[in-house]
């Protein structure tokens, strides 16, 4: 069993597959660790953390998607709730509040009035840095998530997915495959629903699986059973101090694994690669360029993916199977086959790969008009996940790119964009830099030239598209930039883009 380490009020210990909380005070050595996994073992844990709270001070802090659902966990439990968030809630959520009598503290100075907490349930937007939650740890309060809470108290087996890119696209594959083996599947993290208020309904048979952001991960101290890192790219240098900060978070989806764990790295990155370097349990590689002794490997050369097993590889599906398109997206396969092969048979796996159609805003076919195709990549936020977009294609391509910057180079999509790109659409506050990148680019190139044009916004880009492509074009949004300077999100971007694409004749 791995040392204990005491955060706040709360002992965390690890032994094999087991998780579970022990409160202050709590022994839960000698028989207890000998007990199997029944589901009086799953309700006596939830019981401990419950009567844990009992009479805490417990701080909710953002009204986001994944701590809604605490405002009805919390109402039957003895615990004083207080719930921070930097702006004016709902009236559906104010609703709650006054029903089950939290306390609120509204505004962009909410958190000065962070003082005397017992537990702090943070959303994934606020770090653990944020100076507030570490004067309140400091002070002995335990600050946690309702991702990280899953993981210490469910008690079925967890497969969690991070990385810069392709995290929504791999997360949806395992979690198609685990529904063909007929297993009760819980999906969490970024998509799904939040599942902390599901736990109680969990059993050991079960199989959670997560998609986990750098935000959600970053000063977790639990991992999952099996974990996936599809790759690592600079991104959220806005939100991280550093890019070190962003790899160190995302290696907690491993680091405190034990020896029974898994983790299954991207063998073409130099940063997943060196991780295996840090990995406590097994090793799975999986790679698009190299050969492997074991592994999963999609062959750019016959479009074969195949399971190599001490250096005999087996063909298992060729690209011509695959609904999705990009040799990123082949990645993707690869690394779910190596996170479920020990939680379903080939043939459900391959079934589930065959039919899975891709996930919306992630290189989604929109339609065809005049010859042209129209594909909404809205989720392509970075410059990295936009040249895997470009690299889908072998079309002459319109891009609409730009948005708001999250603090990264463009050198690269500049190179990318003179390579793959016809005539190039630019909006947004990182209209400049992407225009710049792309003419360096191209001076460095003989006899290519681009049609740059900037729109105001995203509609009048659109139609500006319609104007340029040709039959036989694709029309991309894939703007390598967040959506933040004119939506909401990259979802509402990308329903945009569709909204207006169905609306050209």
């Amino acid at each position: 069993m791995q040392e204990c380490r005491r955060i706040g009020y709360e002992n965390i210990r690890k032994d094999c597959s087991i998780k579970y909380f022990a409160p202050k005070g709590a022994s839960l050595m000698g028989e207890k660790l000998k007990r199997s996994l029944s589901m009086d073992f799953v309700n006596e844990k939830l019981e401990e953390f419950n009567n844990f709270l009992d009479g805490k001070k417990v701080a909710i802090i953002g009204m986001g998607v994944s701590n809604v659902p605490l405002l009805d966990y919390f109402y039957d439990k003895n615990a004083k709730v207080t719930v921070f968030d930097k702006r004016n809630l709902s009236d559906e959520i104010m609703e709650k509040i006054n029903k089950y009598r939290y306390e609120v503290e509204i505004g962009e100075d909410n958190l000065s009035r962070l003082h005397g907490y017992d537990v702090i349930f943070r959303s994934p937007s606020a770090l653990p840095t944020i100076p507030e939650f570490v004067e309140e740890v400091e002070r002995g309060a335990l600050l946690t998530s309702e991702i990280e809470m899953v993981l210490k108290l469910a008690p079925c087996k967890v497969i969690g997915v991070t990385g810069t890119e392709g995290k929504t696209t791999t997360t949806s594959i395992i979690y198609e495959i685990l529904k063909q083996t007929g297993r009760n599947c819980f999906l969490g993290g970024n998509i799904g629903k939040p599942i902390f208020t599901k736990v109680k309904d969990m059993r050991p048979d079960d199989i959670i699986v997560l998609e986990l952001s750098s935000f959600q991960l970053m000063g977790m101290e639990v991992s999952p059973d099996i974990a996936v890192v599809t790759n690592m790219f600079p991104d959220h240098l806005n939100v991280h101090k550093s890019y070190e900060e962003y790899q160190e978070a995302k290696k907690n989806i491993f680091l405190h694994q034990d020896k029974n764990g898994i983790a299954i790295l991207n063998k073409d990155n130099d940063i997943t690669r060196n991780f295996a370097n840090e990995v406590v349990g097994k090793t799975i590689f999986f790679s698009s360029t190299k050969q492997l002794k074991d592994g999963y490997v999609y062959d750019r050369e016959d479009g074969m993916i195949k399971h190599c097993v001490n250096g005999e590889c087996t063909d298992l599906l060729g690209k011509d199977e695959i609904k999705l398109r990009g040799i990123h997206n082949y990645e993707n396969i690869c690394a779910a086959l190596a996170a479920t092969e020990t939680v379903a048979t080939q043939e459900q796996q391959l079934n589930a790969i065959k039919n899975f159609n891709g996930v919306e805003h992630r290189l989604e076919f929109v339609r065809e008009l005049n010859g042209v195709r129209y594909y909404n990549d809205s989720i392509g936020t970075s410059p990295a996940s936009t040249i895997a977009g470009l690299n889908a294609f072998d079309e002459n391509i319109v891009l609409l790119a730009g948005g708001s910057d999250k603090g990264l180079d463009y050198k690269e999509i500049g190179e990318k964009i003179a390579q793959k790109v016809g005539t190039l659409i630019l909006t947004g506050p990182t209209s400049e830099k992407i225009e710049n990148a792309t003419v360096i680019a191209l001076g460095e190139m003989q006899d290519k030239k681009i049609d740059i044009i900037h729109c105001t916004n995203l509609e009048e880009a659109v139609k500006m598209a319609k104007q340029k492509a040709v039959t036989g074009d694709v029309v991309l949004l894939s703007p390598a930039s967040a959506s933040f300077d004119a939506f909401k999100n990259f979802e509402e971007r990308g329903k945009k883009f569709k909204q207006y694409v169905n609306e050209l004749n």
